[in-house]
């Protein structure tokens, strides 16, 4: 999830605003911001175009944000309420009636670009713990697929064995022993084959997630 827009709104006057990516982003803010103020409801949360807008609404004021996941809301609705409680702190927002001017523009927009690096940030750093605990799955994978051909490759030289082991003279005894015997050419293949399946899932997984930069 990123949050690649937000802006705060005093009625449908937008006071400022942020964008991470290309794209217009006002014709779908204009419609968010008129049904906020016809619902007069706290919070919602509705898709316009490709994006996901989630609106906090307090005293006339609209703090909107648009993200690229609607299945995560809880980010959205925490940054939204940062944003509202460090601009509820300002002198500005202290005032009756004001529109919009380069300070007020600019003082805004500082607090949007800081919360929308922050949760960003977090989402990225939680996806790359999550890439990071599949890449651990499937290296626990990989190992319990090679000790499992490993293991049906030595019962067989068990059973061998212990046949030979009949066979061969009491006197001879002693000085008899057993040389391991070596992996199919057979098993090696399956073995290298799903090493080498795992190495690449690996190295796409984190490739997907510029974990390792492209």
């Amino acid at each position: 999830m990123t949050i690649t827009y937000s802006c705060i709104a005093n009625g449908r006057t937008v006071l400022a605003e942020l964008a991470l990516t290309g794209g217009s982003y006002q014709e779908a803010t204009a419609k968010v911001l008129r049904l906020v103020l016809l619902r007069a409801e706290p919070r919602t949360i509705m898709r316009m175009g490709s994006y996901i807008y989630h609106t906090l609404f307090i005293d006339g004021i609209t703090y909107l944000c648009a993200t690229d996941n609607a299945l995560d809301t809880v980010a959205p609705s925490a940054f939204l309420k940062n944003v509202s409680d460090t601009l509820t702190r300002n002198p500005l927002m202290s005032q009756e009636q004001f529109s919009p001017s380069t300070a007020i523009t600019a003082d805004f927009q500082q607090v949007l670009g800081k919360y929308m690096m922050k949760y960003n940030k977090n989402q990225s750093d939680c996806m790359i713990s999550t890439m990071r605990s599949q890449v651990t799955d499937v290296k626990n994978v990989l190992t319990q697929n090679i000790e499992t051909i490993l293991e049906k490759e030595e019962k067989p030289n068990i059973y061998l064995d212990s046949t030979d082991d009949l066979q061969t003279p009491v006197e001879e005894f002693p000085k008899t022993r057993k040389i391991p015997r070596g992996i199919s050419w057979k098993h090696f293949k399956k073995i290298l084959i799903i090493t080498v399946a795992i190495l690449l899932s690996i190295l796409i997984i984190l490739l997907s997630t510029n974990v390792i930069p492209t």
